[in-house]
């Protein structure tokens, strides 16, 4: 569809017309609503023709949501609704993505730029995406984020703007203000400004395909599981199991600091957590020396930062914090089964 305006000619396109973007991302960062911005902006605002479209499983936060926008100038029709599998611009709301989905499939260099959520510089994330090259940018959306009062979305929003490099900015801010002006008319000064950050803060850098890394081209997702290969009546063989969950994509940007020299091992952290995140260990209490359980840490890879923790402790041994990334394989206590 399209509002009849003079629209802007786009700047590249692929061999059908269009100019697509892909967001990866997870359940409660606002991706989907991102794409419905950002398509109405083109729309509605800027008089191009285009789709936007999300897809995800079970709509609660920390499952994976892919976010779509394709974007064509007047004239043309759109007649493609499948999944974007090339996109001109590739944005990933959550760096913890990579460890269990493959985000980075069909970033082509030369033609993909990626955009990580993350406090790394786009080398380190370039070797942390093992991209083949292309261009690589990066912004600190979560702290952007908590410092404005506002959402990921909007800050990534803005990087992808200044990728694209066709938006016209009146008419994202115009698109953000219809979206949620009426509704959280106290939140727009904070989503704008977080808007404006995500544009101006995001850092690019090209780097060669120079063999460093191999292409990953698109492949869609297949179930591990079909009639040739499934149990026999649909046997569960690891029921309940989270050893190899990963719930770090569920946190916002705070987690529980654990301050071993205030713990007097009560234990009520360990019954309010709903994941089991706390590791004990037998042994000798440093402060009595008495035999008992004494309390190693947090396994973060379980945290998902509801912060429970830190409300129900008495003693001021855990207190919620901002996550530095960089800290995080310092305090990272695994369980045994895992070593």
């Amino acid at each position: 569809m399209s509002n009849g305006k003079a629209a802007v000619k786009l700047p590249v396109k692929n061999d059908l017309g269009f100019f697509e973007i892909r967001m990866e991302s997870i359940g409660g960062l606002g991706a989907n609503v991102a794409g419905k911005i950002l398509t109405e902006t083109g729309i509605l605002g800027m008089g191009l023709n285009g789709a936007g479209f999300a897809s995800y499983g079970s709509e609660k936060k920390g499952t994976p949501v892919k976010a779509f926008v394709r974007l064509c100038e007047a004239g043309q029709q759109v007649r493609v609704n499948s999944p974007i599998e090339e996109p001109h611009v590739l944005a990933i709301f959550h760096e913890a993505l990579a460890r269990t989905v493959p985000v980075t499939a069909g970033a082509v260099p030369g033609k993909t730029t990626v955009i990580l959520n993350t406090r790394k510089t786009p080398a380190q994330a370039r070797d942390f995406l093992k991209l083949e090259g292309g261009k690589v940018g990066t912004v600190d959306a979560m702290e952007i984020a908590m410092a404005t009062g506002s959402r990921v979305n909007m800050v990534m929003m803005g990087a992808i703007a200044k990728a694209a490099s066709f938006f016209e900015w009146k008419a994202i801010e115009d698109a953000v203000q219809e979206a949620f002006g009426r509704k959280y008319k106290a939140l727009m000064k904070g989503n704008l400004e977080a808007l404006k950050r995500g544009h101006d803060e995001v850092s690019f850098e090209e780097f060669p395909a120079d063999g460093k890394f191999p292409a990953t081209p698109f492949r869609r997702e297949v179930p591990k599981l079909g009639y040739e290969n499934a149990p026999i009546g649909g046997t569960i063989y690891t029921v309940g199991n989270m050893r190899f969950k990963d719930l770090s994509t569920s946190r916002t940007g705070m987690i529980p600091s654990f301050i071993v020299d205030k713990c007097t091992r009560c234990g009520e952290c360990d019954l309010t957590c709903p994941d089991y995140c706390f590791v004990w260990e037998r042994g000798k209490d440093p402060k009595t020396g008495k035999d008992g359980m004494v309390l190693l840490g947090i396994d973060y890879q379980y945290c998902k930062g509801c912060l429970r923790c830190t409300h129900i402790c008495k003693f001021g041994a855990l207190v919620p914090v901002k996550e530095a990334e960089q800290d995080m394989e310092k305090i990272i206590v695994k369980h045994k089964f895992l070593k």
